[in-house]
């Protein structure tokens, strides 16, 4: 007898079926327009639903919710009353915007929970308390270890045993379309005795994906790679703004400083776990065998497309990178367990970047320092322009969907512009 294929779900919103945010996806954001102030929304084709005006005209009859639980300037607090409500939340959208239900479409008061999306500006979807970055590429570990050490010991001794990350700064995350400026600092270049100061020569970006906590747990408390997605909401797009020189100048002995902590951008819809999970894929074999408390029993690893697009202020978009999330040598679990094993508690909002995520060959290569291999090998843009980092103008833009028989996720897109340095 053959198997019955699951029949796709549709939507009566119009535009939804080939969009990043289908009916499937319904990612979480908090947004404003002229009219109304900051509240959270899902995000559906164009449009986005105003949780809130549902809450005010009864469409949560069975969900126990706080009063202006959706008027806040963040998600925190929704996401902290649990995975069985948000879920709720969730399914409960679904059923609305669903093709055969007229619930909504029907409803005299549609045009006031139905927001056009273009007509909104996109806030921080989450208050980060605490930032993580991890180096979880194997691809990018090696390709750096590379150029700067040993191509034949490129990887540091400890990276296969365990999800090498620094602890970063947390305020200067800001949201797509946030325009960022070219960080100072100092550099030193090999032939001289010492250092310059001045505008980075060499910004880039690192293409990431980071995953947002959605519980507490007390100091001394660990989490292990059974229960870690019990403890994760959702995921966003993550552009790890870098100056190469001035990272490779100061990062001996204490790791990443200044040359990371200018900024970092996200896109701001969360997608969830939940809508993640058609995706979910094997990750690389790990050769070493890890300890005990860094081993799987199931797969924590994503099939999600990633794109990067480079735009110069005159010129046309490029596509300059394809890569895949799958890549990721150390999976989310791995990440999470590792990070509370010494008892480090975390937080609602937390956000934990996955490390740049490369591929094994050099159109998945995540970032410019890779894509030109230190700037000898330059990019060749349309119009006969090069590139061998960011320059002053450019945008850098990066996307992520995930696509399996005939369903699509996507994330939206981080988009950044870089203007010179301010000042002197």
């Amino acid at each position: 007898m053959k198997e019955q294929k699951e029949a796709i779900m549709k939507s009566w919103v119009s535009g939804t079926q080939n969009s990043d945010f289908t009916i499937y996806n319904l990612p979480f954001g908090i947004f404003k327009n002229k009219r109304l102030g900051p509240r959270a929304g899902i995000a559906i084709g164009d449009k986005i639903v105003d949780l809130s005006a549902l809450h005010d005209h009864g469409f949560f009859p069975d969900i126990k919710l706080p009063e202006r639980i959706f008027l806040e300037g963040s998600l925190n607090r929704f996401i902290r009353l649990g995975k069985p409500t948000t879920k709720k939340v969730r399914e409960r959208v679904q059923q609305l915007l669903s093709e055969e239900n007229p619930d909504l479409k029907d409803h005299q008061v549609r045009g006031k929970v139905m927001i056009t999306r273009k007509d909104v500006e996109m806030l921080m979807p989450v208050e980060v308390g605490d930032y993580t970055d991890f180096y979880s590429s194997k691809e990018h570990a090696t390709n750096v270890g590379s150029m700067f050490r040993d191509p034949d010991n490129a990887l540091l001794p400890n990276w296969k045993h365990l999800p090498v990350g620094y602890h970063g700064r947390a305020s200067s995350i800001i949201p797509s379309g946030q325009p960022i400026y070219r960080p100072k600092g100092q550099f030193k270049d090999p032939e001289k005795k010492e250092p310059d100061f001045g505008p980075t020569r060499k910004l880039d970006f690192e293409l990431e994906m980071a995953f947002i906590t959605g519980k507490d747990t007390k100091m001394g408390d660990s989490i292990s790679t059974e229960d870690a997605e019990d403890y994760i909401f959702g995921f966003v797009l993550f552009n790890d703004w870098s100056a190469r020189d001035i990272q490779a100048w100061e990062y001996v002995p204490l790791g990443p400083f200044l040359g990371k902590s200018f900024a970092s951008s996200i896109s701001p819809w969360i997608v969830t776990l939940e809508a993640l999970e058609p995706f979910r894929a094997p990750s690389p074999i790990q050769e070493v065998e890890v300890l005990p408390y860094l081993k799987c029993q199931k797969d924590h690893g994503f099939d999600i497309n990633l794109e990067v697009f480079l735009q110069p202020e005159k010129g046309n978009e490029n596509l300059i990178c394809k890569s895949n999330y799958k890549y990721m040598y150390w999976n989310i679990a791995q990440q999470l367990a590792h990070q509370t094993i010494n008892g480090c508690n975390i937080k609602v909002g937390d956000m934990y970047a996955s490390g740049t995520i490369s591929g094994p060959t050099k159109e998945n290569y995540g970032s410019m320092l890779e894509l030109t291999w230190k700037g000898s090998q330059p990019l060749q843009l349309e119009g006969g322009k090069e590139r061998k980092f960011i320059e002053d103008g450019d945008t850098v833009k990066m996307k992520g969907y995930g696509e399996k028989g005939g369903i699509r996720v996507g994330f939206g897109e981080v988009t950044t512009k870089v203007l010179p340095a301010k000042g002197n």
